[in-house]
């Protein structure tokens, strides 16, 4: 690891202290880096035992997990929470493969490279949702059970997407499609992320979070990266096409296996989940899953909600 990167990490990891956990859950995760799917991945890491991979999305970073880890690590887990793909400090693919494909063979790459066995579990939110749906339909040997929040299935996903008032909130899918959008997005020190946050999760101040959000994506091209995302998903000349569906579908049309959580708070100001819409997710996942929407919290509920979010995850994972 470089020491430009090395100083990133350290500089977060110093302010985790302030941050609203518990104070016995404080604890400073350690530092990582592996090489997996010919990407160079860094992170967090703590505990020790069967791998526990946390996944976050956009605009985040590993520390959304913050509260999430001591708990896993007491629990006898091995947690690791990389920096995604293309996010500082993560290596930016030189393909610029932002893919599900890609988001995928990510996931189930670093279960390999980081040692990861069949008691191996995966928690995960927003893009890293979609990263995780792929990688448990393409690899459900290497995962024991999942915990997955506001994102839902591709088939429960599609049901939600194209009405009107979700259109209304999605409007950055196609914002980010103009190449307008690197330099509106970076304005004023990525005020539009912080935009984002407060609409997402109406009820939770964000100033806390943004200087580690910020820092993954403040460099150009890493901001570039993380709207590749959105650019590859959504691409006009492709989205919603016979070759985006049969793509997609290969990919993200496989219900997990496994045991799987799905948490959705009924605050989310990005996708908009009812009950409805819970009893789809619990359709498509496999026996003994659960679904619940959460009263009153929003989309970032790991850091909105953690007492609450934690003992839903550590609750499902010891069965």
């Amino acid at each position: 690891m470089d020491s430009q990167r090395r100083r990133l990490i350290l500089s977060t990891a110093a302010t985790v202290v302030a941050t609203s956990a518990p104070a016995h859950a404080v604890q400073t995760p350690g530092i990582w880096s592996a090489r997996a799917n010919g990407l160079e991945f860094q992170g967090l890491t703590l505990g020790e035992g069967p791998l526990a991979l946390c996944l976050h999305g956009f605009p985040d970073s590993p520390w959304t997990y913050r509260h999430l880890m001591p708990e896993l690590a007491r629990a006898g887990y091995r947690v690791v929470v990389p920096y995604m793909r293309g996010y500082a400090p993560t290596g930016i693919p030189a393909n610029a493969d932002y893919s599900t494909r890609a988001l995928a063979a990510d996931v189930n790459a670093l279960h390999a490279a980081l040692g990861g066995d069949e008691q191996a579990v995966l928690v995960a939110h927003d893009w890293g949702a979609v990263a995780a749906y792929g990688a448990l339909g393409a690899a459900p040997e290497r995962w024991r059970r999942a915990a997955i929040m506001n994102v839902p299935p591709l088939a429960v996903f599609g049901q939600v997407a194209f009405r009107y008032e979700q259109l209304k909130r999605s409007f950055y899918f196609w914002l980010f499609q103009m190449q307008i959008a690197d330099g509106l997005v970076a304005a004023n020190d990525l005020a539009f992320l912080e935009g984002l946050w407060r609409d997402w999760s109406p009820d939770f101040d964000p100033t806390p979070e943004m200087a580690r959000v910020k820092a993954c994506l403040r460099d150009p091209a890493h901001l570039k990266a993380a709207l590749g995302y959105y650019r590859t998903f959504f691409d006009p000349a492709s989205f919603g096409g016979q070759a985006w569906s049969e793509e997609q579908g290969a990919v993200l049309g496989r219900a997990p296996k496994c045991p799987t959580l799905y948490l959705h708070g009924t605050r989310d100001g990005c996708i908009a989940l009812d009950d409805n819409g819970a009893a789809a997710v619990r359709g498509v996942l496999p026996a003994r899953s659960a679904v619940e929407r959460i009263p009153g919290v929003g989309h970032f509920m790991l850091v909105e909600a953690p007492r609450q979010i934690n003992a839903r995850i550590l609750a499902f994972l010891s069965q």
